[in-house]
């Protein structure tokens, strides 16, 4: 059978779901899980009429998304805007079902996969994109994990560490603003850690407590993103950050670090500082060498060479930036930052707009944009 057919038939698939109700993006998704379904399963037992079964499969894929999302957006409803302090209330079924999509018989990125998808509300381009692999591996990945899970009896949860990387992904979602899920994160959290002694659940509720702090001042009242070196700290919530340092340093204390601590500690220090130029970026850079060792992330990696060139100057970061892939998301903004502070305009000015192109999110291209724009002005003068 052509491998091509499935995928000629989406245009003709799409607009049937459209027709039927289904919005655009959300009939993308489910399209798209129908095509993974038809590579697996026509080879073997090609339909008689493949754009019906595309049709029906799809449209089953959207409507099993379109109830997961509404019972998500009725969890979110319940909550304020912002999470309050202290102790977690009454516990629901929410943090139950993510150890239990966490099942031992999934490897753990699929267990992660499947759990964003399917409780956390995210969609397969958002969890690709967190995994750093193309979307239709993810799809594949995420309908791999369907498959082998089921029959199966969610009566074995999974273990704490997948449910913590799930968590700490939902809330990096909910924090980028694609989807606002950080605060149904930290309470999720909260119910974690006051359920469970482990130093790794307080070093991520300490994390995410740091970063929501200074969520107001990371945008303009315009949408644009404001770098943090200048963020207005006057804005940020110190009530919060006071949690969050104090949480980390009872963790810290015990001696148990891992990732999640090592992130949080950095997160103090940038939180501590009272002002961008008096960030102590020595101790950042200790803690990404922390960090790395625990990690061996590329990402961790390309941070510390932001890091490296605040504390040893541009050309150190550069050096160290060098030994990375060029293909790592952000590495040619962070390249391009470098060279700017090193006095290398001309760079830096086509960096950024090569940055943009690749930007994840409409916010970071145009931020990236402003930034190739300043700098080209400047050279004409």
């Amino acid at each position: 059978m052509d491998e091509l057919l499935p995928r000629s038939l989406t245009p003709s698939v799409l607009a049937v779901l459209v027709r039927r109700g289904a919005d655009f993006a959300a009939a993308e998704d489910a399209v798209q899980d129908a095509l993974v379904e038809a590579v697996r399963v026509w080879p073997e037992d090609a339909p008689q009429d493949p754009k019906g079964w595309l049709v029906t499969v799809a449209w089953r894929r959207f409507l099993d998304a379109t109830r997961a999302d509404a019972s998500r957006r009725r969890r979110e409803d319940r909550l304020d805007e912002e999470p309050a302090p202290g102790p977690a209330p009454a516990v629901d079924d929410t943090l139950q079902l993510y150890f239990l999509c966490a099942h031992p018989s999934l490897t753990p990125s699929s267990a992660v996969a499947l759990t964003l998808r399917a409780v956390g509300g995210l969609t397969t381009r958002q969890i690709a994109r967190a995994y750093l692999v193309p979307e239709a591996t993810m799809a594949q990945r995420i309908s791999r994990a369907k498959r082998t899970v089921s029959g199966v009896r969610f009566d074995r949860p999974g273990d704490v560490s997948t449910v913590l990387r799930v968590l700490y992904l939902v809330f990096n979602e909910g924090y980028s603003g694609d989807v606002d899920l950080a605060a149904e994160a930290i309470r999720l959290t909260r119910q974690l850690a006051a359920g469970i002694d482990h130093p790794e659940v307080a070093g991520l509720l300490a994390l995410m407590l740091l970063h929501h702090a200074r969520r107001v001042s990371r945008t303009a009242p315009d949408g644009s993103l404001v770098p943090l070196a200048e963020q207005d700290r006057g804005l940020w919530d110190t009530g919060m950050i006071a949690e969050g340092v104090e949480i980390l340093q009872a963790a810290l204390a015990r001696d148990r670090l891992g990732e999640f601590q090592a992130q949080a500690a950095v997160a103090a220090l940038h939180a501590d500082a009272p002002t961008a130029g008096e960030t102590d970026w020595v101790q950042i850079v200790e803690w990404y060498d922390e960090l790395a060792g625990l990690t061996d992330s590329p990402v961790v990696r390309l941070n510390r060479a932001v890091a490296v060139g605040e504390a040893d100057g541009p050309r150190a970061g550069l050096a160290e930036l060098a030994a990375l892939s060029d293909a790592l998301p952000r590495h040619t903004a962070v390249a391009a930052y470098l060279h700017e502070r090193d006095g290398d305009l001309p760079t830096a000015a086509r960096l950024y707009a090569e940055a943009a192109h690749k930007a994840p999110t409409l916010a970071e291209r145009d931020h990236l944009t402003r930034q190739a724009a300043r700098l080209n002005a400047g050279l004409r003068r």
